[in-house]
Order: C-alpha cells, then sequence, then structure tokens
C-alpha cells in the first residue's frame, strides 16, 4: 500500500467519525481544561502570595495590589486551561454542526426515496393493475410474516379478533378491520384538527405499546392517512391481517 493510499483511507476514516472524534477531544479537553484550572488557581494563590511578601519586606506600609496588577501577575496561569477551553468549546460547536448536516442530508435523502417509491408504486399499478397491484402486496406481506414467525408475544385487545401484524414493528397482536378503519378516522380528524399525529398515536388506539421509532415519525394534513390490508396465512396457517400504512409515516411530521 503506498503512502497516496494510505493518506486518503486516513482521510476517509477521519470525515466518517468526525463527530465522534470531535466529541472525544471535546471531552478530554474539557477534563484538562478543570485541571489546568485548579493548577493555575494553586499558582496564581503562590505568586501573589509571594508578592505580597515581597511588598512587605521592601515597605514599612505596602499597598495591596490593584485588580490590574493581579491580572498582570496571574493570567499567565491560566493560558493553558484557556486554551484548552477554546479547544473543548469548538470541537462541540464543529460535531454539532456536522452532526446538523448529516441530518439534515439524510432527511433529504428519505424525503427523495420516499417520493421514488410512492411513484414506484403508482407506476407499478399503471402497469399492472389494482388488482395485481394487490396481489403483489399480499405476497410481499405473506414474506414478511414468514420471515418474522414469532407468534409469542401476541398483544391480545379484546374478544372476536383476529390475528394482526403490524408491518413497520413486526408485532403481533389481536384486532379486527373495523376498530383498525375507526382508529384510521380517528387519525385523520386529529389531523385535519391538530395539523398532525404520530404512529405512536395510531398504536395507543389500537392497543399497541409506543416505541422511540414511532415516536419519531407520523403524518401531517399534506398526506392523508390510510390503512392497507393484505389477509394471508402464518407459517401456522392462522389467519392474519397484514398492516401497511399509505403513506408510509415520516420524520419531522409536526
Amino acid at each position: 500500500m503506498d503512502f497516496s493510499t494510505i493518506v486518503t483511507k486516513t482521510s476517509q476514516i477521519l470525515s466518517d467519525n468526525a463527530p465522534t472524534i470531535l466529541s472525544g477531544i471535546a471531552a478530554t479537553t474539557t477534563v484538562a481544561t478543570a485541571i489546568f484550572s485548579a493548577q493555575g488557581s494553586f499558582k496564581a494563590a503562590k505568586l501573589l502570595a509571594s508578592e505580597k511578601r515581597r511588598r512587605e519586606l521592601e515597605t514599612v506600609k505596602p499597598e495591596p495590589l490593584t485588580t490590574k496588577e493581579k491580572i498582570e501577575l496571574v493570567w499567565p496561569c491560566y493560558v493553558p486551561a484557556a486554551t484548552t477551553g477554546v479547544v473543548s468549546v469548538t470541537c462541540i460547536i464543529l460535531a454539532n454542526r456536522i452532526g446538523s448536516r448529516r441530518a439534515a442530508a439524510m432527511a433529504a435523502a428519505y424525503a427523495m426515496s420516499r417520493d421514488a417509491f410512492a411513484e414506484y408504486k403508482d407506476k407499478v399499478v399503471e402497469k399492472l393493475g389494482e388488482r395485481k397491484e394487490s396481489k403483489l402486496r399480499d405476497e410481499l406481506a405473506e414474506d414478511q410474516i414468514r420471515r418474522n414467525p414469532n407468534t409469542r408475544e401476541i398483544i391480545i385487545s379484546g374478544p372476536n379478533e383476529v390475528m394482526c401484524y403490524d408491518s413497520i414493528t413486526g408485532r403481533y397482536f389481536k384486532s379486527n378491520v373495523e376498530s383498525l378503519r375507526k382508529a384510521e378516522n380517528d387519525i385523520n380528524r386529529e389531523i385535519n384538527q391538530g395539523v398532525y399525529a404520530s404512529l405512536s398515536d395510531f398504536y395507543s388506539l389500537v392497543g399497541l405499546p409506543r416505541t422511540p421509532y414511532s415516536d419519531e415519525v407520523g403524518w401531517n394534513h399534506n398526506y392523508v392517512f390510510e390503512l392497507q390490508f393484505s389477509t394471508v396465512l402464518s407459517e401456522d396457517g392462522t389467519p392474519c391481517i397484514s398492516i401497511n400504512y399509505e403513506p408510509y409515516p415520516i420524520r419531522d411530521f409536526y
């Protein structure tokens, strides 16, 4: 491996891990600032005491040190602490800026992929027709359920309900189409009245515990919330309703 390749790979690693590296430097320099401040205060106290004794030996009635004289005498003691403090603050600001830019880039990429998926789905419906598209969606839902066959943690909401599968979190629970449609209507009503609603709001209506992810995503007045159902069989032959969301919940929905 030649020198230019090593430099290129090192630069890439530093760039990819810049926020972590800067945060580590900030943490280290914060500790260093506290240590240097303590050391500087100790040195400053010794200098002031030494200057006071010198004046007492040279003068019968020595004048007390003025504030300006104290600053001129002890400021070099605090240079290391000030330096590490500036480095710490700078690293924190840079790490925050890099993190903000990357978050904005990820949000933009997410929005582009969501729009591209919507266009792709519309084109599939246009080319294949709604019936074939619905059949394809059912097959995808069945594949999802087969990849996640664990039904031991089933959340039961009430009697006379069937197995349901949440396609986002991969959780099973008991409900029925009527209850799910009611929850859909309640969410749309909340969107119309309160401008937005989170995925956690929907989970609360159907009896599913909220998750950190469901708190971050949702819908607003720019999108009409709609549930899409696919009826499939799980691996053990149990009828199951797979729930999909149209449109898919977005971040920054509020």
